[in-house]
């Protein structure tokens, strides 16, 4: 799934190529997304300038005059900047045109991404209004966290990858944080001191500055804005090397369910 840093690598690729420029047609070839494409959208974009992007969470906001474009990529998603023209392919779902020949197209072979108009202000939005702080933001903190993990038994991987507690903290990048604050996954969350909250918190933030500062991670179904995949697979530490030996003291990383997810840790350097 795109996490964080895919969603905001695609903004930077998407955003020079359209913000400014106006909607000269919508098309909408599979309305049947995680939920319906609005049938009036593309005359609700119609004569439209885009006047800006901006990301909250894994959201994609693509504001007009009028309301705001909710985008999401799902599972497999991807949104790119093509020519005008360029035929559309099986999985390429909504496309919008604008008037310096370049369209923004919604590819997702699964269907479980969205576009959603709004013309409310978006933060009201039932997507967006119950969110957690954005993790690069200074409200993002350990003391944070540790207020909030009291008297809860849960694991931390779980917690942190809840969008109450922090948005954006997806399954690969929950790994790596865990790993660089030398916290195992599986620790009740309520059991974690504030120190290690201060710890993981910046170690939240490293992860996913370097993430972006790389252009995301390297899925086999996820390209960026600009067509191009991420680079920072090459340096994960953690997530999906079980089995193999840390890369900081050559224990056998170890693999475990979490909420269904899989998780890898170093029994050595995580306590």
């Amino acid at each position: 799934m795109p996490e964080l840093p895919e969603v905001e690598t695609t903004l930077r690729g998407i955003a020079p190529h359209t913000v400014g420029n106006k909607v000269i047609g919508v098309e909408v070839r599979q309305p049947r997304l995680r939920w319906p494409v609005n049938p009036d959208l593309p005359a609700l974009l119609f004569e439209q300038p885009l006047l800006s992007i901006t990301r909250r969470a894994k959201y994609l906001l693509l504001h007009f005059p009028n309301g705001t474009l909710i985008g999401h990529l799902g599972m497999s998603g991807s949104m790119r900047v093509l020519p005008a023209g360029t035929p559309a392919e099986k999985h390429d779902h909504v496309d919008i045109v604008f008037d310096n020949g370049q369209i923004l197209r919604l590819t997702d072979p699964r269907r479980f991404g969205a576009m959603v108009w709004t013309d409310r202000p978006v933060e009201q939005h039932d997507l967006i209004r119950k969110l957690g702080p954005e993790p690069l933001s200074d409200a993002f903190t350990g003391e944070r966290l540790y207020e909030l993990s009291r008297k809860r038994k849960q694991p931390v991987k779980t917690f942190i990858m809840d969008n109450h507690t922090v948005v954006g903290v997806g399954n690969i990048y929950a790994n790596e944080a865990l790993f660089m604050a030398g916290i195992r996954p599986d620790r009740a969350c309520g059991n974690i001191s504030r120190h290690r909250y201060e710890e993981l918190a910046q170690a939240i933030k490293a992860v996913l500055t370097r993430a972006i500062e790389v252009g995301g991670t390297t899925l086999k179904d996820f390209v960026g804005g600009d067509g191009k995949p991420g680079y920072f697979a090459i340096e994960l530490s953690m997530y999906g090397r079980g089995g193999e030996f840390c890369k900081e003291c050559g224990t056998t990383i170890r693999e475990i369910r979490l909420n269904n997810r899989s998780t890898c840790y170093c029994p050595s350097c995580q306590t």
